[in-house]
């Protein structure tokens, strides 16, 4: 026999001895987490931006003067209504002011916490008008809510 092949032969029996002899590693996947994806879908002139690495629900991260509470991310959104002025939500805190140009004459502020319905409800409290914007200040809530403006 070939020295060469005896060398590759008594190489290939030791490695499938000591192959042999190894057992399988036990371990378990006892936690999993599923969280958002990041990017920013643009269409005409919206743009939508996610995150990514959303910390779990509960979960509290903090260091120095910052802190992030985990869990899923809520928003209060603009609809936009074609010929209607421009709704803008700016965060104020835990509140949020939903604002448009005026006049904005037989316009009214509905809102929604599902748009696949039609369930829109007219906002019945009072707004603030100084003459060149009209705005309320509302508390931000769990969950989704959608404004728009109608005619």
């Amino acid at each position: 026999m070939n020295p060469h092949r005896m060398k590759t032969l008594l190489v290939g029996l030791l490695l499938a001895g000591s192959a042999a002899g190894l057992w399988a590693q036990s371990y378990a996947v006892d936690w999993s987490t599923i969280d958002g994806g990041g990017g920013t879908s643009t269409g005409g002139v919206y743009a939508v931006s996610g995150t990514i690495g959303q910390p779990d629900a509960g979960a509290t991260m903090s260091g120095g003067n910052y802190a992030v509470d985990g869990g899923f991310w809520s928003i209060m959104a603009v609809v936009p209504t074609p010929g209607a002025p421009v709704l803008t939500i700016t965060p104020i805190g835990v509140n949020a002011t939903i604002s448009w140009l005026a006049p904005a004459t037989g316009y009214v502020l509905q809102f929604n916490s599902n748009l696949a319905t039609t369930n829109w409800l007219t906002y019945g409290g009072s707004l603030s008008n100084n003459g060149a914007v009209i705005s309320v200040t509302l508390p931000a809530q769990p969950g989704n809510t959608y404004f728009r403006l109608k005619k």
